[in-house]
């Protein structure tokens, strides 16, 4: 039942959406092409401890799935880190160069000399600009740990906005903790990094403490203070993480507040419990129908590609790429499936049971046998594959299914038909 994306308006007009009923903060700047989508995969996601860093050849690949998705931009990493990054990163820029990926580059950096000078050269010697993501601690807990106070947070702002702008790089000013730091705090680092030439300000959910309510709060925050300094021109990104459950949701909100660059990771791979899954924003907003003009029949394969490369497993009932995301083995509800199959109408079969439909992400409804299904599992389970459903066959394998504490596997199924045969 796969079948191309796109919106069928005879389904949408079986479906009640409450989600578009009174919704506060619309959507519009994307559909306006106002927000842009920032991976980062390639460095926070492989920051988590659990996960294998991939070869050049499996960065390469992903790199090509991402680009595929209409992904605007990606952190390739953290040149600072040592040689393997640094002819990784020169390394991906080359090869994103050749296929013509047409993404923008990205290194994150501390606000140290040596971190930026690292990606400088990197730019230097590919020819190709490199946005350098240089990050600073912001909160009070990081400040009284570290030791620091605000005068030099300002001369390390200073000093790395100066040095890019020095080198020919364009900078994003990242404050780490930014949902923990204080107005007061923030206002003087926004303003100084403006004053010395940043383009964007990256607002961090670093250890996602962070509700929604938070997130309106200080992107408004942020938006307003651009405005009142005359610097409406500088980008707001928001980065999130998961660490309360809340990323997918928290980007959303950072969208509808004002942000225009989302951040995410394929799988929400990342430090602790992830970064926000940019997957599953990606997913969300092309169901919010915000996402009209893009492609995303790619996202299961590129979520699938990290797996295998950082030796992440995939959950079974991970939303979109799970096993068993679109499966059912319950009667009535494989009877509905069934019923919208037999109308003819594709898309009627992909939505009646299911809030997320299949075919829009290269991906199919699947009707399996089990101990909760009905006769009507079985019947369409043989037609699939053009075995005749024989009465007495089916009630068989029904008989089958309802004797067992799992569901039949295919192999299952064709025992308890070789079974059914070998008895006739």
């Amino acid at each position: 039942m796969t079948q191309t994306q796109g919106h069928d308006p005879e389904i949408d007009e079986l479906i009640f959406d409450w989600n578009a009923r009174n919704r506060r903060g619309p959507l519009s700047p994307l559909k306006q092409g106002r927000v842009s989508f920032f991976d980062e995969t390639l460095r926070d996601g492989i920051q988590s401890p659990s996960v294998r860093d991939p070869s050049l050849e499996e960065k390469q690949e992903i790199l090509r799935l991402t680009a595929s998705l209409g992904i605007d931009a990606v952190d390739l990493g953290l040149p600072g880190a040592g040689a393997r990054a640094v002819e990784d990163v020169t390394a991906l820029i080359d090869f994103a160069e050749r296929e013509k990926l047409g993404i923008e580059y990205a290194c994150a950096a501390r606000t140290h000399e040596k971190d930026i000078n690292a990606v400088a050269d990197i730019a230097d010697k590919t020819g190709r600009p490199i946005t350098v993501y240089a990050f600073l601690g912001s909160s009070p807990i990081r400040l009284f740990t570290e030791g620091w106070d605000l005068s030099l947070l300002l001369e390390r702002t200073r000093a790395a906005a100066d040095l890019c702008r020095k080198r020919g790089l364009p900078m994003c000013f990242v404050t780490e903790d930014t949902t923990r730091s204080t107005p007061n705090v923030l206002d003087q680092l926004f303003r100084c990094a403006v004053e010395h030439g940043v383009e964007r300000l990256c607002l961090c959910d670093t250890v996602g403490h962070v509700t929604p309510d938070g997130v309106r709060d200080l992107v408004s925050f942020t938006r307003l203070l651009l405005e009142t300094i005359g610097a409406k021109q500088v980008g707001i990104d928001w980065h999130g993480h998961n660490d309360r459950g809340l990323g997918v949701t928290n980007n959303i909100i950072a969208i509808e507040a004002g942000a225009d660059r989302i951040h995410g990771t394929a799988l929400g791979i990342g430090e602790r419990v992830g970064n926000a899954s940019l997957d599953q924003t990606l997913m969300n907003l092309k169901l919010l129908g915000a996402l009209d003009d893009k492609d995303l029949t790619n996202l299961v394969p590129w979520c699938k590609k990290v797996s295998e490369a950082c030796e992440v497993p995939i959950h079974f009932q991970y939303p979109l790429v799970g096993d068993d995301a679109f499966r059912t083995a319950t009667g009535v509800h494989a009877a509905a499936i069934i019923k919208a199959v037999k109308k003819g109408n594709t898309e009627l079969a992909d939505r009646v049971y299911s809030g997320v439909p299949a075919g829009w992400f290269g991906k199919q409804q699947q009707i399996e046998i089990g101990f909760m299904s009905g006769e009507s599992n079985v019947v369409f389970w043989l037609q699939q594959r053009g075995i005749e459903p024989d009465p007495a066959l089916v009630k068989h394998i029904f008989a089958t299914a309802k004797s067992r504490d799992h569901l039949l596997s295919d192999a299952d199924v064709h025992a308890a038909i070789a079974e059914f045969q070998a008895s006739a």
